[in-house]
């Protein structure tokens, strides 16, 4: 039996490295054995390991991932050695789903998914159908290509809003999710881009890649943009935090006809006031959700459109702070969990002679 290094979720909160875990089986018809190259941990891997919200145990998380094909499926399109980043969803029935028909996978009535409803990447090998695969470019580099994933969730949200050249947007969150979301705004056309933060580390990232810094810790946040802008607001407002706060700010920071983006995945409970609520009306705001990404129509997708961006007009290289074999795994998910260190972006190396 081949075995593989791996991270192991057991239980809640119990994360554990292992070197003897059966590298994956399946049908090689229509599946691929990609060897991992980098995994990135998403926001979403911390309640899921440590706060209960597992779909199943034991579980190996990581749904960011890249890597390189290992052995093709029979009869594929895509040969040994091919490096690819891997769209994580796979539709369940998507002959008679109706969400299937259009593209829209993320809105299937039944999916799986890596790294949360089946295992995922935080392991040396995974078996992949062909078609979750896509080819990276010869000028990206593989680890920033595992970051395509939430590059084209950020993507996915900021193609919901009517961008036109010369706009003025906020964007509330300087994380990656924000700051990648900022990226897109700029390269669809948007002049000026405030992002929000309390974190004055991020905020000094973003003011270096050319955005303006609004320190929400320091002052008010829906005052100082509103000053900027002589009073007008923004036309496009993104909230990307996910906090109840951010998103009334978001709304209150748009201007007339202004159009506000919710990308955040709110924690607790969002409520509007009457004033608040009748600004809405009043200024006729287009509010906007957003979910997931789209790899349909190939060619524009979100996907294909993240990697000929990638490494070129979208940078990610400042975004990680962290590249880390999978042994480190425990540690730096006690630190993340307990909010100790300096983390941005966390990625693990997992086969760092792909990476180079």
């Amino acid at each position: 039996m081949n075995l593989m290094k791996a991270l192991v979720l057991e239980a809640d909160r119990k994360l554990t490295y292992v070197t003897d875990r059966p590298i994956p089986e399946g049908p090689t018809s229509n599946c691929a054995l990609v060897r991992i190259a980098a995994c990135g941990i998403c926001g979403s891997d911390i309640p899921r390991g440590f706060g209960g919200k597992a779909y199943h145990y034991p579980l190996v998380m990581g749904h960011e991932f890249s890597g390189v094909v290992e052995e093709p499926a029979t009869g594929g399109r895509l040969a040994k050695g091919t490096r690819v980043a891997v769209f994580p969803l796979l539709p369940r029935d998507s002959s008679n789903d109706p969400a299937c028909q259009t593209g829209d996978y993320a809105q299937a009535r039944d999916y799986d998914y890596y790294g949360s409803r089946r295992d995922g990447a935080f392991a040396e090998y995974l078996r992949v159908p062909e078609w979750n695969l896509f080819p990276v470019p010869d000028h990206v580099n593989l680890l920033h290509a595992s970051m395509t994933e939430p590059a084209a969730v950020a993507l996915h949200g900021i193609r919901r809003l009517h961008c036109q050249a010369g706009d003025d947007a906020v964007v509330f969150g300087a994380g990656p999710i924000g700051n990648m979301a900022a990226q897109w705004l700029r390269i669809h056309g948007c002049a000026r881009i405030f992002v929000v933060d309390v974190d004055a580390r991020k905020l000094s990232l973003s003011e270096s890649m050319g955005f303006l810094p609004i320190n929400a810790a320091q002052t008010d946040p829906v005052e100082t943009v509103k000053a900027a802008t002589g009073g007008a607001g923004v036309q496009r407002s993104v909230e990307a935090c996910g906090l109840p706060l951010t998103f009334l700010q978001a709304v209150k920071v748009a201007g007339r006809f202004g159009e506000v983006l919710f990308m955040g995945n709110i924690a607790g409970e969002f409520k509007i006031g009457e004033k608040d609520f009748s600004d809405i009306l009043r200024k006729e705001l287009t509010i906007l959700g957003t979910w997931n990404s789209k790899i349909a129509p190939l060619g524009t997708d979100d996907w294909t459109t993240v990697l000929k961006h990638l490494d070129r007009q979208l940078i990610v290289a400042p975004l990680i702070t962290d590249k880390l074999p999978l042994a480190e795994g425990p540690r730096i998910f006690d630190e993340l969990v307990n909010r100790r260190g300096i983390h941005n972006k966390v990625i693990f190396n997992i086969t760092p002679e792909l990476n180079q």
